[in-house]
Order: structure tokens, then sequence, then C-alpha cells
């Protein structure tokens, strides 16, 4: 009994965990239904219109990822000035996040607008609907372009009010952004009400309005109660050098550990879509949009366990982040077989929405995701302990670790698989996820080094 009370937290403890994980989950949840919406929509257009959106698609994952690691980073020490009461530090966290931000604009413009057909085509190398996917992309991606600076506000605003606790309120918004974008959708890709149909296009700019509803709701939240982070626009770049410093120098390791990861997931689905037609292309994204429902457990347990023991830290009780970190990554355990459930569950949706692709695009989307959910437990488990070792500043974790595994192993692993045998996607995703399972091992034996258990805002106060 000793052991098992060591290994779990008591159940007041578990309730703040969900009060903030909640929240978070249930914004995600909004908006991947809001996707898996738009792609049921969208596949109502057939195979190569669905499969031209989510070639165009991945290049917002790849400025979204980023976005997030800026934001991560900073909200590394922003739970940890939270923590402390440090107004001023809060303020240059998200100070770094705006800018950093901001920086990707510019070859954010250069993707979507200058030489967006270029780059899609990488993504469709040896594809046989390639030419035909190109035109439906590139429509699609040079008018989302437009969400750019209006995103990233939100995406800095949001995240910053999640590292204060305050999770209600982003959930709100997204209900708001998310049933603006649903009705647009209904309204521009069919031509409902006398409005146009424009199809991909259609799809395109209610993701635009929906994006721009949201950045004008946060904008006036952010004036109106000015957060203890918010500072005015004219002093945004009124910047503690050192602090800016020490928070890029942390941060520059999480945002490549988030961008080699994202750059392997595109490799990864680049190799995939050369594996046949429109068929694996749109029964692929298929699957990633009915998977979404479950991956929401990675953010709301990954800001869970940041608020938490970064909170923790900023207030210097070392040996109480020790024992909530247990009791975190059992309670991650647990909630991850969970998941695998839920997911399992969740196929049961693919021929409702779905049912319009063709009869192999189905089936690849139904393996793919009985696959996902099995790999739930360690997705979840991994996650958590991520969360753990950035909450104290210990971002070499997933640089050093993550990053070489991924590099060194699953890359050469991937290129072999593709260029060597003629195995489908499903089973080439099989055997380059398992590696995570060694992931996972080695990230264990890490966080009993415990670099993280480290109080930032007293180091930068000294």
């Amino acid at each position: 009994m000793e052991k098992i009370s060591g290994l779990f937290g008591p159940r007041k403890f578990y309730g703040t965990a969900l009060a903030i994980a909640v929240p978070i989950m249930l914004q995600q949840l909004i908006q991947s239904l809001v996707s898996l919406i738009d792609n049921f929509m969208v596949s109502g257009l057939g195979d190569i219109p669905m499969s031209g959106v989510n070639v165009a698609g991945q290049v917002l994952f790849v400025f979204m990822v980023y976005l997030n690691a800026i934001c991560m980073a900073g909200g590394i020490f922003m739970t940890q000035f939270f923590g402390a009461k440090d107004g001023e530090g809060m303020k240059q966290a998200f100070r770094f996040k705006l800018v950093m931000g901001l920086a990707a604009f510019v070859p954010f413009l250069l993707v979507c607008i200058v030489f967006p057909r270029q780059v899609l085509s990488l993504m469709l190398i040896g594809n046989e609907d390639a030419e035909a996917i190109l035109d439906e992309g590139v429509k699609y991606i040079n008018i989302v372009f437009f969400m750019g600076i209006p995103m990233t506000f939100s995406v800095c605003i949001a995240s910053s009010l999640r590292d204060l606790g305050r999770v209600k309120i982003p959930l709100l918004v997204t209900v708001a952004a998310t049933l603006t974008n649903t009705l647009f959708n209904w309204l521009l890709i069919y031509g409902n009400l006398g409005f146009p149909k424009l199809g991909v296009q259609g799809a395109a700019l209610a993701t635009v309005i929906a994006r721009t509803v949201e950045f004008v709701i946060f904008i006036v939240i952010y004036i109106r109660t000015k957060p203890e982070f918010a500072v005015k626009l004219t002093r945004l770049f009124k910047i503690d050098r050192r602090l800016f410093r020490s928070i890029l120098k942390k941060g520059s390791l999480v945002l490549f550990c988030e961008m080699v990861w994202v750059l392997s997931e595109t490799i990864t689905t680049a190799i995939y879509n050369g594996r046949g037609g429109a068929d694996v292309v749109s029964g692929m994204a298929a699957s990633f949009a009915v998977a979404n429902l479950f991956f929401v457990a990675f953010g709301g347990i990954y800001s869970a366990v940041g608020v938490i023991i970064g909170k923790t830290l900023g207030e210097g009780k070392l040996e109480e982040a020790r024992r909530q970190k247990t009791w975190l990554l059992s309670g991650a355990a647990v909630f991850g077989v969970f998941m695998t459930l839920f997911g399992l569950a969740t196929t049961l949706l693919i021929p409702l929405v779905f049912g319009k692709l063709s009869a192999d695009a189905v089936s690849i989307c139904r393996s793919m995701v009985i696959m996902m959910s099995c790999f739930m437990p360690v997705w979840v488990y991994m996650n958590s302990q991520m969360a753990v070792a950035r909450a104290g500043g210990d971002t070499a974790m997933g640089a050093y670790t993550d990053s070489a595994i991924t590099i060194f192993i699953m890359l050469p692993m991937l290129f072999m698989l593709g260029f060597l045998t003629d195995i489908g996607p499903v089973a080439m995703y099989l055997g380059v996820k398992l590696l995570d399972v060694v992931k996972l091992i080695v990230f264990h034996i890490w966080l009993k080094k415990e670099r993280w258990l480290k109080n930032l805002a007293k180091d930068q106060a000294g």
C-alpha cells in the first residue's frame, strides 16, 4: 500500500490537474470536431480536393508547431514567474513569445504566396495524381496565408492565459471561432443560402474568417482584463536582453526538438504519399482527422503537468515538485489506457464521416486509427515526461535524446522502408513508431538525473 500511495497522489491533486487539463482538452476537442467536419465537407468533393487541402495543411501544421514551440519556451519561464509572483518577468516572457512568433511571418509568406507549388510538390514526389492535387493545394494555401498574423497573436495570448492556469477563456473563444468556421464552411464550400460555391477556396476563406474572429475576441479580452503579462504594443520591444537570451537559450532547444519532430513527420508524410494515388493521401489525412479527437490528451496533459510543476518550482518547493512528478506520470499512464479505448471507439465515425471517399482510402483510414489508438499509453506518458523536463528548464532532454533518435535512427529506417521495400503506408508507420518505446525508456533514465528540478525564477533574480 505504501508503494501505491507513493506512485499516486491524493484525489484533490488529480482534481487540480484535471481542472487545468479538461478545459484545454475540450478546447482542442472542439477544434478537432470542427476539423473533422471540415474534412467531411471537403471529402464530399472527392479524393483529389481533400488531398490538396491536406498537403497544403502540412505547411500550416509546420507553422503552428513553430508557434507552439515558441510559446512552450516562453511558457517555461511564464509559469515559474507566475509562481514567484514576478509581474515583470511574465511580461518579458510574453514579449519573447510575440517577437519570436512574428519572426516566422517572412518564411510563411514565401511558402504560401511566392513558392507554394514548388514547396507543396515536395510532398507528392512519386504520387500518381500529383498535378491535380497541387492545383487544389495552391488554391487553398494562397488564401489561408492571411490568417498568419492574427493566429500568431491569438496563440500567444491563449498560451499565456493557460500558463497562468486560466484555461476557461481560451476554451470559450475557441467555441466561438469554431462555430464561425463551421458556419462559413457550410456556406462557402457548397454555396448554401445564396453564397457562392467555392469548394476548396471556400474552406480556406472559412478558416481565415474564423481566425480573424478569434483574434478580435482575444484582443478585446487582452485590453479589458489586462492580465499580468499584458504589455502595450508600443512597448513590445522593451526587452530585457539578458532574460531574452536566457529564454532563447532554453527555447532554442525546445524549438529544435519540435522542428525536428515536425519535419520528420512531414518527410514521413511525403514518403507515404508516394505509395499510391489520391486514395493514399486522402486516407492518411482522414485517419489523422479522426485521431485528433483523441490526440487532445497531449495538450491537456502537457499543460497540466507544466503548470503544476512549473508553479511549484517557481515557489521554491523542490521536494514537493519531486513528489508531484511521480504522481503526474502515474496518472498519465492510467489516462493513456483510457484514451486507447476512446480512440478505438472513434473508428465507428469513419463510415459516417468519410463514406464518400474511395474504399481504399476508408480502409487505410480505419487501419491507421486502430494503430494510433494502441500507441496512446506510450505517447501520453512521453508527453508527460517531456512536460516535466521542460517545466524545470531541462530542454536538453528533448533536443539530445528525442531528436537524436529521430535523426540518426528513425529517418534512415524510414528511407530504407520507403525506397527498398514495397510495404504500404500503414505498415511503414508502425515500423517507425515502435521507436517511441525506446524514447520512453531513455526519457525515464534521463529524468532520474533530476536536471529539471530547478527554480528558474530564483536563478534569474540572482
